[in-house]
């Protein structure tokens, strides 16, 4: 399972994480922040779990392109 991990209140709104995997991220329209789709918000994280392991390099690739280090990725 690929579980991925945003804390979305410290997004700078960059867009590189839409940039490398945009089925799993989108800029909000109301603030600029990034959001995690389908993501399950508890204290601050917002946390997607899948069994599709194709969205694992896209997201990899979000994590290691953001410049303040908000977004995990790892598997279970």
């Amino acid at each position: 399972m690929v579980i991925i991990t945003l804390q979305r209140n410290k997004c700078i709104g960059c867009n590189y994480c839409v940039e490398m995997a945009p089925n799993q991220f989108q800029m909000s329209k109301k603030d600029g922040k990034t959001v995690l789709l389908h993501g399950k918000e508890k204290k601050g994280f917002f946390t997607f779990k899948s069994n599709d392991f194709n969205i694992l390099e896209p997201c990899e690739n979000a994590s290691k392109a953001c410049p303040v280090n908000i977004i995990n990725v790892k598997l279970n």
